[in-house]
C-alpha cells in the first residue's frame, strides 16, 4: 500500500509567506471571495513589480504572488494593507480560511453568514493552520469537494452545520449558526491530535454527538465550468496560473464591477458578458481544466522536472484527468488521476489511476519518451 508523503502543515499567507525556488509565495485571502476593480489592479501591479508577473489561484480560492524577494516582502505587505486585502493581526489573517460560494448576492444569507464568521474568527480556539470553513448556502452546495472542515449548507428546509467527513449535519438558524460553529470547533480542538489535524481524520476515530448528525444537505450541484452565469462571466485559468497583465486588461475591457474567485481555477467577472480573445479558458470541457500541474522546477526546490509545458502538451491526449507533479508530494492534486507523471531525479515515473506518491508502472521516463508515444506512454 502506498503512503502519501508528509507535507507542510500550514499554508503560506501574507504575514507568513513560504519560500519557494523563485522567492517568497505571498497568499492573499479575498473576503467573501470578492475583489473590487481597484484591488485587482493593485494586486496585478504588485505581481508585476515584485513577483513573477503571475497570480496563482489556489484550491482555497486564494490568490498568490510568487517570486517575491525577501526584501520586498514589507513593501508588499504595506501595499496589501492599503488595498484592504490584509488583516493587521497576523493571527486573524492566518485563520481566514473561508470558502464562499461565488454565486452569492448582496445581502443574502451567504453574505450575512460569511460576515458573521469573519467577525467570530477571534473567538475560535487555536486550531491547526489548515483548518477551513465553507459557507455554501446557495440553492445547492457547490463546494462539497473543496477543502473545508466546517460547512454551512442548506437542507431541504433551513440551514445546517456539517462536519467534513460526516454525511449529516446539525440544524441551525441564522442566529444560532455561529454559536454552533464555536461549539463544534471546541469539540474538534479537544479531539484532534498531531496525526489527526483535519475534521475528516478526527471523525475516523471519534463520533460526533448524535444531535449534530440528523439532517441531510441538499443534493450537490454539478461543478461549474466556464460560461455565462447570472452573476457574470466565468473564465478558466490553466493550472490556476493567471497572467497579471491579462487579468487587469480583461477586467477593464469587460466593464466588470468586481472579480470573484473560486477554488475551481475559475474567476468570475461580476456583471460582465463572456469576453472574446481574453487568453482565458472559455469553453466548458477544455482538457486543461481537468489537468493539474504544480509549478515544478526551477520554481519549487522539491521538484526536479519541469511540469506545465509537458502537461499542456499531454492534456488533449489524456482522458479522465492528468496530473504532472514535480515530486512525490503531489501538491497540485490530492485526488487520483487517470494518468500521473511524478518527477524523480530529473525524469518521470508513470502511475495510472492513482496519486503522485503511488507505486509507478514505469520509471525513468524522459519528457521526449512521454511525448513520442501515441497516447503519452499509455
Amino acid at each position: 500500500m502506498s503512503v502519501a508523503p508528509e507535507v507542510k502543515g500550514w499554508c503560506p499567507g501574507a504575514h507568513r509567506p513560504m519560500m519557494s525556488g523563485d522567492g517568497l509565495v505571498v497568499r492573499v485571502r479575498p473576503r467573501l471571495a470578492r475583489l473590487e476593480p481597484a484591488q485587482v489592479a493593485g494586486l496585478c501591479a504588485l505581481a508585476q513589480a515584485h513577483g513573477n508577473g503571475f497570480l496563482d489561484l489556489t484550491n482555497r480560492a486564494n490568490l498568490q504572488i510568487r517570486g517575491v524577494a525577501p526584501e520586498a516582502h514589507e513593501p508588499v505587505l504595506q501595499a496589501l494593507a492599503e488595498l484592504d486585502l490584509l488583516d493587521a493581526d497576523p493571527r486573524i489573517e492566518g485563520r481566514r480560511n473561508i470558502l464562499v460560494t461565488p454565486f452569492w448576492q448582496r445581502g443574502d444569507r451567504t453574505a450575512r453568514l460569511a460576515r458573521a464568521l469573519l467577525a467570530a474568527l477571534a473567538d475560535l480556539p487555536e486550531l491547526p493552520a489548515k483548518t477551513g470553513f465553507a459557507v455554501d448556502t446557495g440553492p445547492q452546495p457547490v463546494l462539497v469537494e473543496d477543502p473545508a472542515d466546517f460547512r454551512f449548507e442548506r437542507a431541504k428546509a433551513g440551514l445546517i452545520l456539517r462536519a467534513d467527513g460526516c454525511a449529516l449535519g446539525r440544524p441551525v438558524t441564522d442566529r444560532s449558526a455561529i454559536p454552533a460553529l464555536l461549539e463544534m470547533a471546541e469539540w474538534f480542538d479537544a479531539h484532534r491530535s498531531p496525526e489527526r489535524r483535519r475534521m475528516a481524520q478526527v471523525l475516523a476515530a471519534h463520533s460526533l454527538p448524535e444531535a449534530w448528525m440528523t439532517t441531510s444537505p441538499r443534493p450537490r450541484a454539478p461543478r461549474p465550468g466556464p460560461g455565462a452565469t447570472p452573476q457574470g462571466a466565468l473564465l478558466g485559468a490553466a493550472f490556476g496560473q493567471i497572467d497579471a497583465g491579462a487579468l487587469a486588461r480583461v477586467l477593464h475591457d469587460s466593464g466588470a464591477t468586481a472579480l470573484r474567485v473560486t477554488p475551481w481555477r475559475l474567476i468570475l467577472l461580476e456583471g460582465a458578458e463572456m469576453p472574446g480573445g481574453s487568453g482565458f479558458i472559455t469553453a466548458p470541457g477544455d482538457p486543461l481544466l481537468s489537468s493539474d500541474a504544480c509549478p515544478g522546477a526551477p520554481f519549487c526546490p522539491a521538484a526536479s522536472v519541469e511540469t506545465r509545458n509537458l502537461a499542456r502538451a499531454l492534456a488533449p491526449r489524456v482522458g479522465g484527468g492528468l496530473h504532472v507533479s514535480g515530486c512525490a508530494k503531489g501538491c497540485a492534486r490530492s485526488r487520483p488521476a487517470a494518468m500521473v507523471l511524478t518527477g524523480r531525479d530529473g525524469r518521470f515515473d508513470l502511475i495510472e489511476n492513482g496519486h503522485a506518491w503511488d507505486a509507478p508502472r514505469r520509471t525513468g521516463l524522459s519528457t521526449q519518451d512521454i511525448l513520442e508515444e501515441p497516447s503519452g506512454t499509455r
